[in-house]
């Protein structure tokens, strides 16, 4: 049987198609990691599938073994369990096996978090712009949960998502942005009719918010690249979208062998 090494402690449903999860380890310990990583997780092919998926055409010759995918972290360094904020697709190979399982069900967690999404190399008086779609809010609760706060520049989470209820963790960022005087929050959702309490938030795709100075509107000062990093994790359009649009500011992707002011992660 495929070697499970964690187990679920804790499920929380955001919307219909996305739940937050907490992993912990059994008879390990994670190493430290850096906010902004990603770590993999894995289920066998023999693992329940959700009621709420679409069937599998696919055939796999060995029930036990694990299917894996790597997502990002959501918790902080010092929590004893790996959060996760995870997107249903419904005709998927791992996801719709993870939805099924209850606190309590086993799970396998890689025992190495890696990636170059992180705030390593960003100096503490530089602003920065946090911009997500969807469950690409993930690392940067990640960053925000382990000290980013107390950076000296100013940071601002811009999170895009379909519904209102899309919006994970929107109350924890809320809070944070009553707490902290350089930190702001500004959600967008694209679907407001479907909205059944109403909505008086902004409905604008996230390059119309950067193009219509919003940044510089609640900083204060104009984000430039000799002040200013942009992170993009999320969708593939957005991302692509933002980097041209970015680029006519004079930013630049970020590379070790080029510095630039952009750093992305797509899904």
């Amino acid at each position: 049987m495929a070697d499970l090494n964690s187990v679920i402690v804790q499920t929380m449903q955001v919307s219909p198609i996305m739940r937050i999860i907490r992993v912990k380890p059994e008879g390990w310990e994670l190493p430290d990691f850096k906010p902004g990583q990603f770590i993999v997780l894995g289920l066998p092919a023999s693992a329940q599938r959700t009621d709420d998926s679409t069937p599998e055409n696919i055939k796999y010759d060995d029930p036990d073994k694990l299917i894996k995918r790597a997502y990002s972290i959501a918790s902080s360094s010092t929590q004893e369990y790996v959060e996760f904020y995870i997107t249903l697709v419904h005709s998927g190979a791992l996801t719709p096996r993870i939805f099924n399982l209850k606190v309590g069900d086993k799970i396998f967690m890689g025992k190495r978090a890696t990636g170059m999404f992180t705030l390593d190399e960003i100096s503490d008086d530089k602003n920065v712009v946090l911009i997500a779609t969807g469950t690409g809010v993930a690392p940067y609760m990640s960053m925000l949960r382990s000290n980013i706060l107390h950076r000296k520049g100013n940071i601002m989470v811009i999170h895009g998502a379909a519904n209102s209820w899309d919006l994970g963790y929107s109350s924890e960022l809320q809070l944070l942005e009553s707490m902290f005087p350089n930190f702001y929050y500004h959600p967008t959702i694209t679907e407001a009719d479907k909205e059944p309490a109403g909505w008086n938030g902004d409905t604008r795709f996230i390059d119309a918010i950067w193009e219509t100075g919003t940044v510089a509107e609640k900083w204060g000062l104009t984000p430039k690249p000799e002040n200013t990093h942009i992170f993009l994790c999320g969708n593939p359009n957005m991302i692509k979208g933002m980097i041209d649009l970015l680029g006519k500011d004079s930013f630049k992707v970020h590379s070790r062998k080029e510095p630039g002011q952009i750093h992305y992660e797509e899904f």
